[in-house]
């Protein structure tokens, strides 16, 4: 089963307690600690979060410079547990504008925990749906122009090949905390079938047992597929 997070309410947590933002960032950093560690007991083997997106570099430079922090530290931190646990970890988005100290982060991990498969952890960062096809696109564009490609050779599997998710099956369920009922350029093509959930949940907020019911109610209903009812 692939789950896909989409992480809200963070900034809102912290503010509704008077602290700043990233206080919330960091409690919201802890909350993923504890879904990773009890996802594979509810039968999840695939778990990709939407940590950073592409628009959210219009936040403040405090903001933006703290998450970023947040993100090395976790890594930093983690590698160990996650190896130990059998995570493999690995990120998607365009790591092009990312510090490259962080990339070079995201890079080691994902070397070390490859060959793990309890848990499949994919964090999105720079990640925007619009994006990943946008780049897609011009990387099919390249190969037509060169002549590698027929334009009447381009086919749903051309594409998804050239996605950050090539190498992720479709997610089943989205979810999304904090009450907003958006998508927010999440996974556009593939999440076309997959089953969403909105809860009013901040983030940091957000326990292994709400996720167990969510899963749990996710197993009742019916995938059509866009076929008729049975």
């Amino acid at each position: 089963m692939h789950v896909a997070i989409i992480m809200d309410g963070n900034g809102r947590w912290a503010i509704s307690r008077g602290w700043p933002r990233l206080v919330g960032h960091r409690r919201g950093a802890e909350r993923v600690k504890e879904i990773v560690r009890c996802a594979p007991d509810l039968g999840i083997g695939w778990l990709t979060i939407y940590a950073f997106s592409t628009e959210n570099w219009k936040r403040s430079t405090e903001e933006v410079l703290g998450l970023m922090s947040i993100f090395a530290r976790y890594i930093e931190r983690e590698a160990d547990r996650l190896a130990t646990e059998g995570v493999r970890m690995r990120f998607i988005g365009d790591r092009s504008r990312l510090d490259p100290k962080l990339q070079k982060l995201m890079a080691g991990i994902e070397e070390r925990t490859k060959g793990l498969s309890r848990l499949n952890l994919t964090v999105a960062i720079n990640y925007g749906g619009r994006n990943e096809l946008l780049r897609a696109a011009r990387q099919i564009a390249a190969d037509v122009a060169a002549g590698k490609l027929a334009p009447e050779a381009i086919t749903e599997d051309v594409v998804e090949a050239r996605l950050d998710t090539h190498d992720l099956p479709e997610p089943d369920l989205v979810i999304r905390t904090s009450g907003e009922t958006r998508i927010s350029n999440y996974l556009l093509w593939q999440s076309a079938y997959a089953e969403y959930e909105f809860t009013q949940t901040l983030w940091p907020d957000f326990t292994p047992e709400e996720l167990a019911t969510i899963v749990e109610r996710f197993g009742g209903r019916e995938r059509r597929y866009g076929a008729a009812p049975a």
